[in-house]
Order: structure tokens, then C-alpha cells, then sequence
């Protein structure tokens, strides 16, 4: 029984030698679950495991906020801004892009429907829904990284962008998030359209194209504009992998090439992009031209591109450096038919005549020709070295060898403008004019100092000019001269000056120069279109040719006697566009024709001009050259009807000697000092032109 006290059980007192309960020592470790034994124990429970994700999935999502807070668009690569600079033929064709990366930016409303939806079908079909980014790209490429393997795979057509036009080429994960964030970025601020539009245009092709411009010239041969659906396809293949799917690299390179392609098109019949009537009509893959890069400057293609470059510095204010940053579109006067026509007649000369193997005197020779319009000045034609990647000089544009007796013309134009100085000959009358019309100053002392000229006009033996009414060519007869006394002639040694003009006739044009005056002479010459730097120095041998004008100012100033006195300044370019913009108009301008003989000077001269070294074509031809007598370093044939003026000049070079090297010998012993190559050269060209 117990004890009670007031009602209450009292217990009984604790038996001390009772032995007390074991307390459990605490563990250590206790995780993840209290109480648990086994293996039981160590198995998460799911409070715990869903506790854990979220901590997970908030810890990525902090670190992405951060991440795409501290990473900010950049700015373009140097090498997505940079462009070529594409010149074109006078008939609007390309000639040739130059520069370290060859693309040609273009609007997206240049390319066709077709082209857009085969590299939409091809790369990313959900681009206009998507993001601008690829979550399974990224998680594949961290496991390609664990892997040892190439990080790229899976992209968005954004994300390529974003790497073509921000970004590196380097196969990073760091990298891969860049590009992640910033597509996320670039898909928020730009449209889908400019998307498209700079991926289009930074993309590599292969064949050094970069950009859908670059790609359809390189393997078409034609603009973006004109390709057409299955061309479009065939270059949507290339994304993958130009070194695997340019098909002329090899014939497995084709197979791959053309499955993708019929893949492509089926794709895009799939992804609703185009009707099964119009995939029906593709059945035959279109097979790319072979390989040819244009940005070869080889041939005459870097002789044009110079020429042209450097009339853009003289009338424009663009300089080498905005040159070099490219994205120009310059649209040249060069006739790429006759290019090749007056190239195929220097070549084949040069191989059936010069044989430096054979004859030492052969080596060295160089041959410079160009073509100007008399009507506007435009050049149309050049020839400027066997290979501008070789010979760099360009022999149509250079000034350095004289021209020798094709430099007559400007003398003889020169007296029947102004006519000549009568040494100190007395006689009665008016002062003479000259058939321009404009009064010469006469000399102190001297009633008439001045005589008109015609091109009938001879010289006596005693140094008089006499025939001043324009004798026949070629007549034979007595009479009287300004002197009173009888004067024989015109005849084989008292030539007109029309004869002395065909055959050579130094000596009858060192006198007329001396009695025109040489400061006219030049002055006449310059007028012509010659630069008054390429002109000699003054002194008794300069009216027959020891000035040193440019094939292509030459062909420019003969001209002017086609153009009854009318002269042009040659150009080469037409217009320059960038982004869609005419650059420099006003400075492109040309300026009007300049009055620099009156037209009955600059009609007889043509006439007495007419038929040097012409024989053999049918036509009437404004013509003069180098002859027999011109000891000049150099040979020259100028020609000009009123369609083409040409000029073409051959000579000798050594690289260890400044000078100029003889002209005796040069393809066997008649060859007249190399002057008959000329001629053949222009004869050829003429006949390609008339074919």
C-alpha cells in the first residue's frame, strides 16, 4: 500500500542500488535523416531532395542574373565590319572584290525569299519563334567540353550571328555562354529581319567568301539577287562546312554536297516554307563553277584596279585608309572584251616575235598600251604588264619613255594654230595669224614676223617654209619662193610636212619646232591632254619627242584631233556606292570638253595624220609613230578613229639599271629598232575589235 499525505500518493523513495538507463552518445555524423538505420539512412528524404534542387535552381538562376548583368553587347569584330571593295566592268559586271575579307554586304530585301528559307530550313527552322538561343546547344557543348570534343553544335541562326559578328571563333564553353547571353540580348533589341540580314552577310562559305554576295560570285558567278531556289539550297549546304561541302573539292565532297542539298529543299516542304509543286522542279543538283577566286589582282585585273584607285585620290577626297576599310562599289569604263581582245594581241606578239632565249637583245622588253573613247575620255582598254602580282609597274600609266616621232603631231598642230616665226625674213603685208584665228605677237624690228603653215608647207635649201597653200601631197614642181628666188619641191629631200610626219622627217620637224617655238609646242601639247610634267626639257630636240608621256594620256590627246579639237581629260570610274549610297557625285563629275585646238587645225592635222602605218586597214585612221630615224630607247604607235583612240609603246628594262635599255636588235635585224611591234599590236587589237 502506498502513503498518503492530505489526500495525495506519496511514492516511494528511489532504490539507490537500482541501476540507471544508458544514454545514447551522439554521432557525429547524423545525415541525412535522424533515426533512420541502414541504408535507410542515407537516403535523402523527399523534402530534403526537393530542398536541395531548389537551392540548385537558385543558385543558376543568381548566377545567370549576374552573369547576364556583367555581360553587355560588344562591339562588332574588326573583321565583321570590314568588306571588300568590288570594282565592275562598264557593263555593270563584277571584275573583282580586293581586300583581306571578301564580302560585300547587301539588304536582305536583295536576297530572294528562297535563299532566306534554305538557310532557315537548314539551320534553324524555329527562327522567327524562338528566342535567338538554344538551351540543348549549350548543355551539349559543356558535355562535348567533359569530353575532350568540340564545343559547337546545336546554335540558333542568332547565336551564329553573335559569334560571326561579336564574338571569336574560339571553341570555349566561357565563350558559348557569351554567346548564349548575348543572343538572348541581341534577339530582344533587333529584329528578326536584321538578324537574318547579318548572318547572311558574315557567314563563311568557302572559296574565301564571306557573306551570301561574296558566295553567289564565287560559285555562280552571278549577285545574290539572281540565284534562284536551288542555288540557294546548294549554298545553305556550305554552312555546315565549307571544307566539307564545296563539291569541287572532291568527289566525296559532292555526294555530301548534293544530299544536303535535296534534304534542304525537302526541309523546307516540311517546315511549310515552300509548295511540293515547286520542290518537283528540282531535280538536278546546279553545279557550281570551278574554284576561281576573285580577288585576284593577277593579269591586268591590278593594273585596272590601280588605275582606278588612283583617279578616285586625284578627284575625290577618299584616301588609301578609307579605301582599305572597303564596303566600296566602284563601277569602272574598262570593256572587259576588249581588255582580253588587246591583252590576246600584245601576248601573241610578244610569243611569236620576242624570244629572249634566243636573242639577248629580246630581254627585258616591255610593251604598254591603252584605249581611250575620243568622245568623253573614258578608258576603256589597258595593258599594263604581263602580270600585276609579277611586274608591278604599270607600263599603260607610267611616264619614263619618250615617245619619240608620235610626238610630231602636237608640233605640226602647234604651227597651223599659230604658225610660224619667219628668221628675220622682211616682207610687206599683214601680220600672219594662225588658223585659229588668234594674232601672234610679232618681233621687234620686223614688219611680219609671222607666216601661216599648211600641212603642204616644205622647207627649201636655204631654210625658208614654203607652200603655204596647201600643195598635193607628194607633187613635184618649181616655184617662187617668199624670197624671189626659185625653190624646188616639194619633193624626196624638201618633204612636206605631211610627208615628213609618215616618213620620219627629224630634221624638217626640229626646224619647225624651233620656228613654231618650242613654249607653244608645249603649250599645244598640253592643251591636247599630255601632263605638263611628262613634258622634256626645252631645247632643240624636244619637237621630236624626248618628252616622256603615259600610254594612256597619249591615246587621250590623239583623241582630241578625232574630236576636232576637243579634248577630254581619260577617267576611269563612272560612280562609287556605299550602303546603298552614291559617294563623291560631285567630285565624280566630269568636267565638259575643253577647247584646245579649232577644229579646221585639229581636222588638217588629221588628215596629214591619216594613213601611218595603216596600210593594211580599211579604214580612215589618225595615226603616228616611231621611225627610222627616233634613236629614243623606246617604239610607239598611236592611232585613234572616232570611236577608239589606242596607243602602244614597247621598250626595254634591266632591274639593276635605271635606264632604259637600246632598242637595236630587239626581235632580229628588221625589225627597225622593235618600232614594226607596235603597229602589228594595234593592227591586231583593231581586227579583234572589227570581227
Amino acid at each position: 500500500m502506498g502513503t498518503h499525505t492530505q489526500g495525495k500518493p506519496v511514492r516511494a523513495p528511489k532504490n539507490p542500488r537500482a541501476r540507471k538507463p544508458r544514454r545514447r552518445r551522439a554521432r557525429l555524423v547524423d545525415y541525412p535523416r535522424h533515426g533512420r538505420r541502414g541504408l535507410r539512412r542515407w537516403l535523402p528524404s523527399w523534402r530534403q531532395g526537393l530542398g536541395g534542387i531548389a537551392f540548385l535552381v537558385g543558385s543558376l538562376c543568381c548566377l545567370f542574373a549576374f552573369v547576364y548583368a556583367s555581360v553587355d553587347i560588344p562591339d562588332e569584330n574588326d573583321a565583321a565590319r570590314r568588306e571588300a571593295n568590288v570594282y565592275y566592268w562598264a557593263d555593270g559586271t563584277q571584275m573583282v572584290s580586293t581586300g583581306e575579307v571578301n564580302r560585300q554586304n547587301v539588304r536582305l530585301s536583295e536576297i530572294p525569299d528562297a535563299v532566306e528559307n534554305a538557310v532557315i530550313a537548314a539551320e534553324n527552322d524555329t527562327f522567327y519563334s524562338d528566342s535567338g538561343v538554344s538551351p540543348k546547344g549549350l548543355v551539349r557543348a559543356a558535355v562535348n567540353m567533359v569530353r575532350g570534343q568540340e564545343t559547337q553544335g546545336g546554335s540558333t541562326i542568332t547565336q551564329q550571328y553573335v559569334k560571326n559578328t561579336y564574338l571569336s571563333q574560339d571553341q570555349t564553353v566561357t565563350r558559348k555562354v557569351k554567346e548564349f547571353v548575348i543572343a538572348l540580348k541581341v534577339d530582344r533589341k533587333k529584329s528578326k529581319q536584321e538578324i537574318l540580314q547579318g548572318y547572311l552577310n558574315t557567314s563563311w562559305f568557302g572559296r574565301g567568301a564571306y557573306g551570301i554576295e561574296a558566295a553567289a560570285h564565287a560559285y555562280y558567278g552571278i549577285p545574290a539577287r539572281q540565284l534562284n531556289p536551288s542555288q540557294g539550297a546548294a549554298l545553305a549546304a556550305l554552312l555546315k562546312g565549307a571544307e566539307q561541302y564545296d563539291p569541287s573539292v572532291s568527289a566525296v565532297n559532292h555526294h555530301r554536297s548534293e544530299a544536303r542539298w535535296q534534304w534542304i529543299l525537302d526541309r523546307q516542304v516540311k517546315a511549310g516554307l515552300m509548295k511540293p509543286k515547286v520542290r518537283e522542279k528540282f531535280t538536278t543538283y546546279p553545279e557550281p563553277h570551278k574554284e576561281s577566286r576573285t580577288t585576284s589582282l593577277g593579269g591586268q585585273t591590278g593594273y585596272l584596279v590601280d588605275v582606278a584607285n588612283k583617279y578616285i585620290k586625284q578627284h575625290t577626297s577618299l584616301t588609301d585608309k578609307d579605301l582599305a576599310r572597303g564596303g566600296y562599289k566602284i563601277h569602272t569604263t574598262f570593256d572587259q572584251g576588249k581588255v582580253q581582245r588587246l591583252k590576246g594581241a600584245v601576248e601573241r606578239v610578244l610569243d611569236r616575235d620576242i624570244d629572249p632565249k634566243k636573242r639577248a637583245a629580246d630581254k627585258g622588253v616591255q610593251v604598254g598600251a591603252a584605249s581611250v573613247r575620243p568622245s568623253d575620255g573614258a578608258i576603256v582598254a589597258l595593258y599594263g604588264g604581263a602580270d600585276a602580282t609579277r611586274h608591278f609597274t604599270n607600263n599603260a600609266d607610267t611616264s619614263g619613255v619618250p615617245v619619240g616621232s608620235a610626238f610630231k603631231p602636237f608640233v605640226l598642230a602647234s604651227a597651223l594654230e599659230n604658225g610660224i616665226r619667219t628668221s628675220g625674213r622682211k616682207s610687206g603685208g599683214k601680220q600672219a595669224s594662225g588658223k585659229g584665228g588668234a594674232s601672234v605677237e610679232p618681233s621687234v624690228g620686223r614688219d611680219v614676223p609671222w607666216q601661216a603653215v599648211s600641212a603642204g608647207s616644205f622647207y627649201d635649201d636655204h631654210g625658208f617654209l614654203q607652200g603655204t597653200g596647201a600643195p598635193t601631197p607628194g607633187s613635184s614642181s618649181d616655184i617662187t619662193s617668199t624670197a624671189g628666188r626659185i625653190a624646188a619641191g616639194p619633193d624626196s629631200t624638201h618633204p612636206t610636212l605631211r610627208q615628213a610626219l609618215a616618213k620620219g622627217g627629224n630634221a624638217t620637224y626640229i626646224r619647225l619646232g624651233k620656228d613654231v617655238g618650242w613654249e607653244r609646242v608645249r603649250r599645244t601639247a598640253v592643251a591636247s591632254g599630255l601632263l605638263e610634267d611628262s613634258m622634256a626639257r626645252l631645247e632643240r630636240t624636244f619637237p621630236v619627242g624626248t618628252s616622256t608621256p603615259s600610254a594612256i594620256r597619249m591615246a587621250g590627246a590623239y583623241g582630241t584631233f578625232a574630236n576636232r579639237g576637243l579634248q577630254h581629260d581619260p577617267y576611269s570610274v563612272t560612280k562609287i556606292v556605299k550602303d546603298d549610297e552614291t559617294v563623291e557625285a560631285e567630285e565624280l563629275a566630269r568636267p565638259g570638253a575643253r577647247r584646245a585646238l579649232d577644229p579646221d587645225v585639229a581636222d588638217e592635222a588629221a588628215t596629214a595624220m591619216r594613213g601611218v602605218g595603216t596600210s593594211s586597214v580599211h579604214r580612215p585612221v589618225i595615226a603616228g609613230r616611231t621611225g627610222d630615224q627616233d634613236r629614243l630607247r623606246s617604239a610607239w604607235f598611236t592611232a585613234t578613229t572616232e570611236e577608239l583612240s589606242t596607243a602602244v609603246t614597247m621598250f626595254r628594262t634591266s632591274p639593276d639599271k635605271p635606264q632604259l635599255l637600246p632598242m637595236s636588235g630587239v626581235g632580229g635585224a628588221g625589225s627597225q629598232h622593235g618600232n614594226v611591234f607596235p603597229v602589228q599590236i594595234w593592227r591586231d587589237y583593231v581586227k579583234g575589235q572589227e570581227s
